[in-house]
C-alpha cells in the first residue's frame, strides 16, 4: 500500500514506498524496473522492498556488503524525486546504471561509458540550482567504476555526457511526421566538437542534486547505439550491472581505508585491499 501522505518527513515515502529500513546506503539507479533483475542476479541476496509506480527498490548484498536499487523511469523529473526520497531515509550514493547512445567513433555499441561530469540539458536540475552550476561525477564513485570495469576486463570509456528531457527532439532526432526541433540538424555535431561521449536522459540531475546535497553520485551506461555509425543492439546491461554492484563493494573498501587513516577522502596515497 502507498504512503498515505505528501509530507517527506514521513518513515515510508510518497512515491517510492520504502523507508530507512528498506535500503542501503549506496542505491544503483537504472530507469526501467526490469533492469532490477539484471542486476541483482549478480548479488548475494535481494529482497524486493516496494513497488509503486515505476519505482521498484530490492535490496541485498554483494559480496557482503550492503546494497540497494531504485528504478527511476524514464528522465530527470522521476530520477530526481527517487533521488530525493532516498535521501530522506538516508542513501548517501548514487550510481545511475542505463543505457545511452555514443557519439564519438571507436565507440562500440556494448562498450561501458563512465560519467565524470554531465551537460545540463534537461530542466530539472534548474529548478535546484542556477543553469552554470556543473553536474559532475564524485570523483571516488568514478575512480570505483573505473577500477570495476578493469578489474571485470570491460571496454569502457570516461568522459562528459549530456542529459536531454526528450528522446526524440532533444537529441536531434525527428519527431512524429520528420518534426524536427530548431537547431536539432546541428546538435550532435556540436557536442561531438566538444568532446562529449554519449546523451542519456539522467545523469546530470541526479548528479546536481548529490552535489548539491553533498552526497555521493556517479553513472555508467551501456552504448546501445553509435550516432556516428548507426548501429543499434541492445547489448551491455549485464555489463553496467556488473560494473556498478563492484563499484559499491569498492567504495565500502575505500571507506574503510579512510577511516582507518583518519582521512575524508580517498587518495592513490592510500592502498585498497
Amino acid at each position: 500500500m502507498p504512503a498515505t501522505s505528501e509530507d517527506p518527513s514521513d518513515d515510508v515515502q510518497y512515491h517510492l514506498d520504502v523507508g530507512a529500513d528498506d535500503v542501503a546506503d549506496a542505491v544503483l539507479l537504472p530507469g526501467n524496473p526490469e533492469r532490477v533483475d539484471r542486476i541483482t542476479q549478480f548479488w548475494d541476496d535481494a529482497t524486493e522492498r516496494g513497488y509503486h509506480r515505476e519505482y521498484r527498490t530490492v535490496t541485498g548484498t554483494y559480496e557482503d556488503v550492503p546494497i540497494s536499487v531504485t528504478s527511476t523511469g524514464i528522465g530527470s523529473p522521476s530520477a530526481a524525486i527517487a533521488v530525493e526520497e532516498l535521501a530522506r531515509i538516508g542513501a548517501d550514493t548514487f550510481i545511475r546504471v542505463g543505457s545511452s547512445g555514443a557519439i564519438q567513433p571507436g565507440m562500440d555499441v556494448g562498450d561501458l561509458v563512465i560519467t565524470s561530469g554531465a551537460v545540463r540539458q534537461e530542466g530539472t536540475s534548474a529548478e535546484y540550482v542556477r543553469e552554470d552550476y556543473p553536474a559532475v561525477a564524485d570523483r571516488e564513485v568514478v575512480s570505483a567504476l573505473v577500477a570495476a570495469a578493469e578489474r571485470l576486463d570491460y571496454d569502457y570509456h570516461v568522459g562528459l555526457t549530456m542529459s536531454a528531457d526528450s528522446f526524440y527532439a532533444g537529441q536531434g532526432r525527428p519527431g512524429f511526421g520528420g518534426f524536427e526541433a530548431a537547431g536539432s540538424e546541428d546538435l550532435i555535431d556540436a557536442l561531438q566538437d566538444a568532446n562529449v561521449t554519449n546523451v542519456e536522459m539522467e545523469a546530470s540531475a541526479i548528479l546536481t542534486l548529490a552535489n548539491v546535497y553533498g552526497l555521493r553520485a556517479g553513472a555508467v551506461c551501456s552504448v546501445y547505439a553509435n550516432r556516428v555509425t548507426g548501429e543499434f543492439r541492445k547489448e551491455g546491461d549485464e555489463r553496467a550491472a556488473e560494473v556498478a554492484s563492484l563499484a559499491v563493494n569498492l567504495l565500502a573498501a575505500m571507506d574503510e581505508t579512510k577511516r582507518a587513516a583518519g582521512v575524508d577522502h580517498w587518495h592513490a596515497g592510500l592502498t585498497l585491499d
